[in-house]
């Protein structure tokens, strides 16, 4: 997918963008971000419109939107399903329905004008400046969350590959995890320096193949390496449940680069079909993840069921290997975006490269610093799902849909499912929020 220059046209309200930077915060993130000219300050939207030569196919579509769905989500999935039972994989179903649904409704909404590009499009095409703001704001702070939750997945998993490690500077001893974060976050910092991220794109693509990796290097822990399927489980567990769908809903959260998906397509009416390929096998991805961790450890799984794996098999290491390699690509791709809109909106004409690296350095060391201080993955992992995901995934995309296209256009069947979609999905914010901010002040 290639950027063009051309501006693109204003949305049908007319609204200007309510911060310099906000219009297209997944563009940059996933890119195609090329090299070019700066454009004059203020010209925003020529630097963020894409406009694609002649489109991806249909199967390299399909492959950046399994992509977008499948991530670290994979390791909490079991975690997830001991929270709330077995008989919590039909909430799975049925966040993985909704998603979908509300995937299509993101479609129509594109199709609504030429001038769509991205998710906050979206939100100026329905409430103008303020549905704009709304729409960035909760993507820039998913985005960040979820660059911390790598740091802490990273601190986490190397602790196990080298326990005991520590590093003495002066009277200062750093140990364990906290070691562990600080140091990926310094070999991470020169990525974020980086004004294209087209290589990191494409590395960032071996998510897909990494998510079925580590898949089968479980199953290979239990059947091979004589793990075996111990843990029997609860049937409904209704106080985790809470936990539970934050956590689901988390393991859906595509749809911020949902409309750059589809943009980039050459046909793009088929973007629904590749939305059926990608949620049915992520579903089945995560759906196998889930029962098999449970299966193996009932409720002593952990919140990244890679910690659970015995040390010094062959397995092990492959399944944590292969964890940490999404993070160390996709980090840069997280905070860039917000990166990007702080440089604009301090630097108008983007053109002072030390104050656009300070800021950057900024950004990742307040990452450093709320990972030390929070290193619960599980619990934030279910914080973002549970107040950003269900807002971008489920919340947004409903109230979007009906204001541009007012109920009098949708059935009354549409309008049922979708107002019962916006008052469950409240119900999962606000119960999955105040549960995971609750487990996360009581581990201090």
């Amino acid at each position: 997918m290639a950027i063009g220059r051309a501006a693109s046209p204003d949305p049908p309200n007319g609204s200007p963008a309510a911060l310099p930077g906000l219009e297209q915060p997944l563009l940059h993130a996933h890119g195609a971000l090329q090299k070019r000219k700066e454009p004059a300050a203020g010209d925003h939207e020529a630097q963020c419109s894409p406009e694609p030569d002649d489109g991806a196919t249909f199967v390299w579509t399909c492959f950046n939107g399994l992509n977008a769905l499948s991530g670290v989500g994979l390791l909490s999935i079991p975690y997830a399903l001991s929270e709330g039972g077995w008989l919590s994989l039909a909430l799975l179903l049925v966040v993985a329905a909704v998603c979908f649904y509300t995937g299509l409704l993101l479609q129509r909404c594109m199709s609504a004008s030429p001038a769509v590009r991205g998710y906050p499009d979206i939100g100026a095409l329905a409430f103008g400046r303020n549905g704009r703001l709304a729409a960035s704001v909760f993507l820039y702070a998913e985005l960040y969350l979820v660059a911390i939750g790598f740091l802490i997945l990273e601190g986490d998993n190397l602790d196990k590959l080298f326990p005991g490690t520590s590093l003495s500077l002066g009277g200062l001893v750093v140990s364990g995890k906290q070691l562990f974060v600080v140091l990926v976050a310094a070999v991470i910092l020169p990525t974020t320096w980086l004004r294209s991220l087209g290589v990191l794109a494409y590395v960032s693509a071996s998510g897909v193949l990494a998510s079925i990796v580590v898949v089968f290097c479980v199953l290979w822990a239990a059947v091979v390496d004589g793990i075996g399927f111990q843990g029997k489980g609860r049937v409904l567990n209704v106080s985790g449940l809470p936990t539970a769908l934050g956590l689901y809903t988390f393991c859906y959260c595509g749809h911020a680069i949902f409309p750059t998906v589809c943009n980039s397509m050459k046909e793009k009416k088929k973007f629904s079909r590749v939305l059926v390929i990608c949620f049915v096998a992520c579903t089945l991805n995560y759906g196998s993840m889930a029962i098999l961790g449970y299966l193996m450890y009932g409720d002593d799984v952990k919140s990244q069921v890679t910690l659970n794996l015995p040390e010094g098999k062959i397995s092990s290491k492959l399944a944590i290997y292969t964890t940490l390699i999404n993070p160390f690509s996709k980090y840069a791709l997280m905070v860039t975006p917000l990166a990007i809109a702080v440089e604009e909106r301090l630097l108008p004409a983007g053109n002072q490269r030390s104050v656009s690296i300070l800021t950057r350095t900024l950004i990742v060391l307040s990452t450093v610093i709320i990972a030390l201080a929070v290193p619960f993955f599980g619990h934030l992992m279910a914080l973002v799902g549970s107040l950003l995901s269900v807002m971008a995934s489920m919340l947004l995309p409903c109230i979007f849909y009906l204001k541009i296209f007012g109920v009098a256009h949708c059935g009354k069947a549409e309008v049922a499912l979708i107002a019962t979609i916006i008052v469950l999905g409240s119900l999962v914010a606000a119960t999955g929020t105040y549960s995971s901010l609750k487990r996360i002040v009581q581990e201090f």
